[in-house]
C-alpha cells in the first residue's frame, strides 16, 4: 500500500492541466467539511436539548410521584411516609397539596397552580427553592416570624400579617408584583352559601420569586406552607402527593413499583420518564430526521469526489497506462484512487470536525444564540458535543466518500496500455 498512497498522494498534489479538476476537488474537501461540522453542530443542539432539558427537569420536579386512587387525597399520610422512607433507593420525599387558583394584583391575573409545602423537605426533592432571583423562601419555614412589609394597595408599605407566598418570576411579571407586594389568592374550593358556592379569597404576601428557566413552571407554579395550602383548600391535614428523589433516575419504573407495593393497596406512582416521555420522544424522533437530511449535504459532497476523480482518471490516462506497462497491477491502479478518494474525504472530515467541535464548544461556552422561554422551554440554545458522535459522522462520511470512489478507480483499473499509447 506504501506504493499506491504515494502515486495517490502525488497525483492530488500535481499541477494540473485542467484547473477545474484542481476546483472540483477544492469543492469536494469543502463539501465534506461543511456536511461534517453542519452534522456535529446538529448533534451537539440536539444532544444539548436533552441533556438541558433532562438536567432542569429533573432538577425542577421529583422523580416520583405517589397519589391515592379514587380518593380527595392522602389522609394520615405521617405514617405513610415514615415507611416508606425506608424504601431501598430513596434520597428524599416531601409531601405536597397542589391546588387551582387565580393570582391577582389590582386589575392584572393570571392562573397558577399552588403547591403547599415543608420547604425543608421540599429542597431534599426539587431545586426550585434554590433558583430564587428576589426575596427568599425562609418565610416558608413553619414558625417563621419574619413579616416584612407588604405593598398594602390604599395603605403603602405597611407591616401586613399576610402568609407567605413564592411565585414564578413569569406569573409575577404578568400581574406586575415584586418581593413585599400582596397579592390576592382566589381558590375555586369556596364555602357553600345561602347563594351557591363563594369562591374563597385571601391575601398573601410575595416573600420570593423565582426562576428556573422552564417556562412551564416559572409561569404556573407557585408556593405556600402546607398548613397554609391546606387552609385555603379548606382540605386539614391532607396531600395531594408524596413526592420522592432516588439515587438512580434511569431506574425510576422500578423504584416506582416499589413505593407503590410499600404504600399498600389504593395507591399508585408516576415518574419523570412517563410525565416527560412525549418530550423525548420527539427530541430522539428529531435527531434522527436531522442526521438523515444534514447527511445529504455529504452525499451532494460524494458526488463531488465521483466527478473530481473522473475528471483525474481522464486527465491521467497516459500516466496511467504508462505505469501498467510497468507492470503496475489493475488492482494497484484500482487502490490508487480509492485512496485518493480517501484522502480527499479524510482532510474534509478532520476540518469538518475542528470547525463543528470548535463551533459547538463557543455556542455552549458563550451562549449567543437566545431562545423564546415561551416556546422552547428554555431560553438559550445548548450545545453537547460527543466523542461518539465524531466517531459516527466519520464512520459515515469517509463510507459515503468511498463508495463514490468506485466507479471511477474500477475505470482507471480497466485502462488498457495499448489502447491509451497507440497515439502518443
Amino acid at each position: 500500500m506504501r506504493f499506491e498512497f504515494y502515486v495517490a498522494a502525488r497525483y492530488l498534489r500535481a499541477k494540473r492541466r485542467q484547473a477545474v479538476v484542481g476546483v472540483v476537488t477544492a469543492i469536494s474537501i469543502a463539501g465534506v467539511a461543511a456536511g461534517v461540522a453542519a452534522l456535529i453542530i446538529a448533534l451537539a443542539i440536539t444532544n444539548g436539548m436533552r441533556r438541558d432539558l433532562e438536567g432542569r427537569l429533573l432538577g425542577a420536579s421529583s422523580n416520583i410521584d405517589l397519589m391515592r386512587v379514587e380518593s380527595d387525597g392522602i389522609h394520615d399520610w405521617r405514617p405513610l411516609l415514615a415507611r416508606l422512607r425506608s424504601v431501598p433507593h430513596v434520597l428524599g420525599d416531601a409531601p405536597g397539596l397542589y391546588g387551582q387558583v387565580l393570582v391577582s394584583r389590582g386589575p392584572r391575573a393570571s392562573f397558577a397552580l399552588i403547591k403547599g409545602i415543608i420547604p425543608a423537605e421540599e429542597r431534599t426533592v426539587t431545586n426550585l427553592l434554590g433558583s430564587m432571583v428576589s426575596g427568599s423562601a425562609a418565610d416558608l419555614n413553619p414558625g417563621s416570624t419574619n413579616r416584612a412589609a407588604a405593598l398594602v394597595p390604599g395603605q403603602g408599605n405597611v407591616t401586613a400579617p399576610y402568609p407567605p407566598l413564592v411565585l414564578g418570576k413569569d406569573i409575577a411579571d404578568q400581574i406586575g408584583a415584586q418581593t413585599g407586594d400582596s397579592v390576592l389568592i382566589t381558590s375555586p374550593q369556596g364555602e357553600l352559601t345561602p347563594l351557591g358556592l363563594a369562591p374563597r379569597y385571601q391575601r398573601f404576601r410575595v416573600a420570593g420569586i423565582f426562576h428556573s428557566g422552564i417556562y412551564q413552571y416559572d409561569a404556573a407554579m407557585a408556593f405556600m406552607r402546607l398548613t397554609d395550602a391546606q387552609r385555603l383548600f379548606s382540605e386539614p391535614d391532607l396531600l395531594s402527593v408524596i413526592s420522592f428523589k432516588i439515587d438512580d433516575v434511569d431506574r425510576a419504573p422500578q423504584i416506582a413499583r416499589e413505593i407503590e407495593n410499600a404504600a399498600g393497596r389504593g395507591y399508585m406512582t408516576t415518574n419523570w420518564m412517563e410525565q416527560n416521555r412525549e418530550l423525548f420522544r420527539a427530541l430522539k424522533l428529531e435527531q434522527v430526521v436531522t442526521f438523515i437530511v444534514i447527511a445529504l449535504i455529504v452525499i451532494v459532497a460524494a458526488l463531488n469526489i465521483l466527478i473530481a476523480l473522473t475528471m483525474m482518471v481522464m486527465e491521467k490516462t497516459r500516466d496511467i497506462a504508462v505505469l501498467m506497462s510497468y507492470g503496475v497491477q489493475p488492482a494497484q491502479v484500482r487502490r490508487i484512487f480509492l485512496l485518493q478518494g480517501l484522502l480527499i474525504s479524510a482532510v474534509g472530515t478532520a476540518l469538518g470536525l475542528i470547525l463543528g467541535y470548535f463551533a459547538s464548544w463557543a455556542g455552549g461556552h458563550y451562549h449567543f444564540i437566545h431562545l423564546s422561554a415561551e416556546v422552547y422551554s428554555i431560553d438559550t440554545l445548548p450545545f453537547a458535543p460527543r466523542p461518539l458522535d465524531g466517531l459516527i459522522v466519520s464512520a459515515v462520511s469517509i463510507g459515503i466518500s468511498l463508495l463514490a470512489t468506485l466507479y471511477p478507480s474500477s475505470s482507471a483499473a480497466h485502462i488498457l496500455p495499448a489502447e491509451a499509447l497507440r497515439y502518443e
